[in-house]
């Protein structure tokens, strides 16, 4: 069992130029944490120098440390073994990389996310932002691999391994890029030390507009508006000025953006108004076959090489074709679908679990009868998927849900491998996996 001080180490989740990130277990309480270690790459030690680092590292955990915010990911301890620093900090399962498909070609398509909910992560984003400027502190590296997403959806900012205080100068050598790119103000790209708040607000700003557009602002970017049917001149003038090129043509802080962004909120929600008051247009008959074959209920063990084709998933693991659902109240906390015989608890688990724990409460539904019913279980990828519909584009926040929208994770039967297993976005509609200690829901199924 390898360890890192007193915690135990359950794998990595992430590695940069100047650290690594594992997950960890805290003795005695089991409770799972995020660990950050210097483990810096060479390259960059030739660079700048140990000592340089080692500062850095020290700076990055006392900067946030000190900052107490709900948006803000909160530091736990701070330690040292073998002479290499770590600190440890709380940990979440998602983040806003994985929600919209980001891969390491970062220029390639991602998947958009709603609206409503593109608005609730930039306004949670730009209110940990204020604290961190009203500190005096640019974080220099907002992206959406950096923005944790809880179990109840909040944000949390994370890695502040990039920042600077006020006055601080980056002393590094100058042909060292601080900052990713895309995502990086062209001022912190050209001169790190040039970046003020308005550089957070241009990341923030090209976020959003990924978040809607599923594409990256290029040199001359398209009007949102021109990419997403629901959003209009407001919504242009928004985005556009947040990653205006000149940072004089910015908002100055996330402060400033804040406020211009109650704004578009007021005018998005008279928009949505007027929009759902008009008669629904007819569906388009479905072309999908998905319905018309039985759903696997079997549970198996499935690698990712052979994950798409047996899931029916693109290259953005989206199905691609979409099930023609009948869903229909069968019971006080459950639905039929007609479509696939098949009936699911309305709501589901009302907190998150790790997957033995989600196996274990389909069991106590049994024992309890849930439902009048004693056979329900995990249900397999393909059986989630069929809850996943494709929302007609530019009245999809004009439908009313048919199930509990809090379970937005769900736990699937199939594993990965035998420490992993996959899991289904029916909020988002994609598929992904984690390990069994990840915290997700379980919304569980039965034959009709």
């Amino acid at each position: 069992m390898q360890t890192i001080g007193k915690y135990r180490i359950c794998g990595l989740l992430g590695r940069g130029g100047m650290s690594r990130v594992y997950k960890v277990e805290i003795p005695t309480i089991q409770k799972i944490a995020a660990l950050k270690r210097l483990e810096p790459d060479p390259m960059l030690v030739d660079l700048v120098g140990p000592e340089k680092i080692r500062r850095l590292f020290v700076s990055e955990a006392v900067t946030m440390a000190r900052l107490r915010h709900p948006n803000i990911v909160a530091v736990w301890d701070f330690d040292e073994t073998g002479g290499v620093p770590f600190y440890l900090m709380e940990h979440y399962s998602h983040n806003l990389g994985e929600m919209i498909g980001e891969t390491y070609i970062v220029e390639n398509p991602s998947r958009t996310i709603p609206v409503d909910k593109a608005l609730h992560y930039i306004r949670a984003v730009l209110a940990g932002l204020a604290c961190l400027h009203y500190a005096g502190i640019v974080h220099r590296d907002i992206k959406p691999f950096n923005i944790l997403i809880t179990e109840q959806d909040t944000v949390k900012i994370c890695d502040f391994g990039l920042s600077k205080l006020r006055g601080e100068t980056f002393e590094g050598p100058s042909q060292l890029k601080v900052g990713s790119p895309w995502y990086a103000a062209p001022e912190q790209e050209a001169d790190p030390n040039a970046a003020s708040f308005s550089a957070d607000v241009f990341s923030a700003g090209v976020m959003l507009y990924r978040m809607l557009t599923g594409a990256l602002p290029m040199a001359s970017p398209k009007a949102p508006s021109r990419l997403h049917p629901d959003l209009d001149a407001p919504w242009d003038d928004f985005v556009l000025k947040a990653i205006a090129p000149r940072p004089g043509a910015r908002y100055g802080d996330a402060s400033q953006m804040l406020t211009a962004l109650a704004d578009l909120e007021t005018h998005w929600a008279q928009r949505k108004a007027s929009v759902c008051r008009l008669p629904a247009p007819q569906a388009a008959p479905t072309t999908s076959d998905r319905g018309n074959r039985r759903l696997r209920k079997t549970p198996r063990k499935v690698a990712p090489k052979e994950a798409r084709e047996l899931f029916g998933i693109d290259a953005l693991w989206r199905p691609i074709s979409y099930s023609p659902n009948a869903f229909s109240q069968e019971g006080l906390y459950t639905i039929e679908d007609a479509g696939s015989s098949l009936v699911w608890q309305k709501s589901g688990a009302p907190y998150p679990l790790t997957w033995q724990q989600a196996a274990a409460y389909v069991e106590r539904l049994n024992s309890e009868g849930f439902g009048r019913r004693q056979n329900w279980r995990l249900p397999t990828v393909e059986e989630l998927l069929s809850l996943v519909t494709e929302a007609p584009r530019n009245r999809d926040f004009c439908l009313n849900p048919v199930f509990d929208r809090e379970q937005r994770w769900l736990w699937s039967a199939d594993r990965r491998s035998y420490m992993a297993a996959w899991f289904v976005s029916v909020e988002l509609g994609y598929v992904s996996h984690q390990d069994f200690t990840a915290l997700n829901f379980a919304r569980a199924v039965a034959d009709a």
